[in-house]
């Protein structure tokens, strides 16, 4: 809408202008020759204004010519349409080309005019009423007080912008402290002392329970996904994320944890964009990991394939999940569907039809940027 109306003040500003040169040179002027090319020039001067905001170095040679033509045709109009061309092309940051523009139509005004008169000092005159040093001077100063006025606005925005960007990274290390003096701690206690209990009960020659082993690899699986929250936290952008090429580690780890799990890499790899780089090993980090709370399954198969268009990820599993049995969806699922939907991609996480667990993601790549 902001768009539209300035397409439409910018054009009403034309016609009026068109309109007033036009009555300017209708006033008092006697038939000539000329006349048609005169009139033609200054319409065509006050209706160049509607594109001076796209356009304003080519709105002020067009304003300028013509400003010349009707002078060499004989009409005494001043040339109003030219400040509004000035003014158009100071604002838009081309002082330098409008000084040089400028100069040459005080120097080329006269001579035009002289074309109509043949005589040197009225030519002059008129030359200097149709286009006044001062009128150009206060059309540049407008401009040049409106462009550092817009310009500090934008410097004001980004000046916002980073001290929100800043205290949002403060408030991430205070989550990151947070989160490390109260937990950190409790789930070491809890880690070590599971491993201790284990080993003993294997010193001894002790079956160990299997509620034992459960903690125990609850305790490592809960400090690695603290330390990987941590870093998330504190991550300042100057550590290189976690991609794709750390994948294989994720199903490295699945493995000695029990689960059979394979990895199938199709396609030929490329570059990608760091989000999608990201969000494609959190989807099969928080895939394996409900696998390996939830799913009760013996394996697992993590599938990447690279597309012109983009990356495809599928994790299956072969646990309990049934077609007719739909899945809470918990925090994991949640953050895995915003991470792929802020890309433009599509998230599916269902129950398979022979039975387990599927994730499917499509993440896009716009490969002509």
């Amino acid at each position: 809408m902001s768009r539209r109306r300035a397409a439409v003040t910018d054009w009403a500003i034309a016609v009026g202008i068109a309109g007033a040169l036009l009555t300017g040179g209708l006033s008092g002027r006697p038939a000539t020759d000329l006349d048609p090319l005169g009139y033609v020039l200054l319409v065509v001067a006050g209706l160049a204004l509607a594109a001076r905001r796209r356009a304003p170095v080519a709105v002020l040679v067009v304003t300028g010519l013509c400003a010349v033509g009707w002078q060499a045709a004989g009409f005494d109009v001043p040339a109003v349409a030219y400040l509004f061309a000035v003014y158009a092309a100071v604002r838009a940051g081309r002082r330098r080309l409008t000084i040089v523009v400028s100069v040459a139509m005080l120097a080329a005004l006269p001579f035009a005019a002289l074309v109509s008169l043949h005589d040197l000092g009225e030519a002059f005159t008129r030359a200097r009423s149709a286009l006044e040093l001062a009128w150009l001077i206060a059309a540049g100063a407008a401009g040049e007080a409106l462009r550092q006025a817009e310009r500090r606005a934008d410097e004001a925005e980004r000046t916002r912008e980073e001290t929100a960007r800043r205290r949002a990274d403060e408030e991430r290390l205070h989550i990151a402290r947070e989160l490390h003096d109260s937990l950190t701690h409790q789930i070491s206690v809890i880690k070590v002392q599971a491993e201790a209990a284990v080993h003993v009960a294997r010193k001894r020659g002790e079956e160990v329970p299997e509620s034992l082993l459960a903690i125990r690899e609850a305790g490592r699986e809960a400090t690695r996904e603290l330390r990987a929250t941590l870093e998330a936290l504190r991550d300042d952008g100057t550590t290189p994320p976690q991609g794709v090429g750390h994948v294989p580690e994720l199903v490295e780890r699945a493995r000695a944890s029990g689960l059979d799990a394979t990895l199938t890499i199709e396609g030929a790899r490329q570059d990608v964009p760091a989000a999608v780089d990201r969000t494609a090993y959190r989807i099969v980090q928080e895939s394996l990991t409900n696998i390996a709370r939830h799913a009760a399954a013996a394996t697992a198969s993590v599938r990447i394939h690279y597309r012109p268009d983009g990356l495809a990820i599928q994790v299956d599993d072969d646990g309990r999940a049934t077609p007719g049995s739909a899945p809470t969806p918990g925090v994991g699922l949640l953050g895995m569907r915003e991470r792929v939907t802020a890309l433009g991609g599509r998230l599916r996480a269902e129950p398979r039809t022979g039975g387990g667990f599927t994730v499917q993601a499509e993440l896009p790549v716009d490969r002509t940027a």
